[in-house]
């Protein structure tokens, strides 16, 4: 029996795939009721009788807009913002020793810098 292991971007492909699938088409219908608002026949004369470039392109801008969102407030929140330390050791301690000495010297350099560690 095989075991499926779900990782961490796993997760952020099953949102956006399942908002590529089930909401983006509706753009069309959203950038209609923005051009009935504002009583626009088209976005656009680039291909004649087709309503332009951006009528072909409303549920890509959808997709963009939501991408744009999501990987600002969920993935730099998640790399960033939600750092465990034991997470990071345990990463540490698979590392070579000499992986480990540049480190170390690396963050001393940066703390040192800061003035938390005094020279």
């Amino acid at each position: 029996m095989k075991v499926w292991q779900v990782m961490p971007m796993d997760e952020h492909v099953f949102w956006m795939s399942m908002f590529a699938a089930m909401v983006a088409p509706f753009g069309g219908f959203f950038a209609s009721g923005f051009k009935r608002a504002f009583k626009i026949k088209d976005f656009g004369d680039s291909i004649p009788g087709h309503g332009g470039i951006t009528d072909r392109m409303d549920c890509q801008i959808m997709m963009g807009m939501f991408v744009y969102t999501y990987i600002n407030s969920r993935v730099f929140k998640t790399i960033v913002g939600d750092v465990d330390p034991e997470a990071v050791v345990r990463l540490f301690e698979d590392l070579t020793d000499d992986q480990k000495i540049r480190i170390y010297s690396t963050l001393g350099r940066a703390l040192t810098r800061r003035g938390l560690l005094s020279q």
